[in-house]
């Protein structure tokens, strides 16, 4: 019998256990948010100040998940050309991945999909300020997991308004995924950091096209 597992309530041993899912311990598996990375123009630049102070302003106050992607993570896909070709965005896509051996269906919700067909580039999931954004791991892998082009790496974007962690997921014998290291909004260059990361993604993704 087919059990049906929301992915809100997937863990990483879950995923370990159905699908056989590795964590890379090798530096050189996850180089896209690490090396040549682009630089900021100017007016990047105060765009990315600009989100600071909007986000430092509005979080006196409790941030709900869709405050967090209407004040912190659209400006941010706007700045990476995430809103322009070859790339589409799409909203609550539904997805679903079976495991074979364990008879388990997870079923759910991207919170964002920016996609360039045929295949997906970047899953974005979201929480609100109050929870840390590693809850939101697991769920975002098992949409990776997902992805209609095994051939390609798959990416995640995990965020709850002030702290960011990307993701690569290759899809081999053994789906295999890494983490990037924890970016915060109020530490240093963290921002831009993850803006010259999103745009690094975006030029990936166009040259595997």
């Amino acid at each position: 019998m087919v059990q049906a597992v929301p992915a809100s309530q997937i863990t990483l041993p879950d995923l370990q256990d159905s699908f056989g899912l590795t964590r890379s311990d090798d530096g050189q598996f996850f180089l896209e948010w690490q090396t040549d990375l682009p630089e900021l123009t100017a007016a990047e630049e105060q765009a990315i100040a600009e989100i600071k102070a909007e986000y430092r302003h509005l979080s006196q106050y409790s941030m709900l998940e869709p405050m967090v992607k209407m004040v912190v993570l659209s400006p941010l896909l706007k700045l990476a050309k995430f809103y322009q070709p070859p790339f589409y965005l799409a909203a609550e896509k539904e997805v679903a991945i079976a495991s074979e051996d364990d008879g388990i269906v997870i079923r759910g919700r991207i919170d964002l999909l920016v996609f360039s067909p045929p295949f997906w580039v970047t899953v974005i999931e979201s929480k609100q300020v109050a929870y840390s954004v590693e809850t939101a791991i697991p769920q975002a892998l098992a949409y990776m997991l997902s992805s209609p082009n095994g051939a390609q790496p798959a990416y995640g974007f995990v965020s709850n308004g002030p702290t960011f962690r990307f993701l690569k997921l290759q899809r081999q014998d053994t789906p295999v995924y890494g983490t990037s290291y924890m970016f915060a909004l109020d530490r240093g260059d963290d921002l831009q950091q993850v803006v010259k990361i999103l745009k690094q993604l975006a030029q990936t993704a166009i040259q595997a096209a």
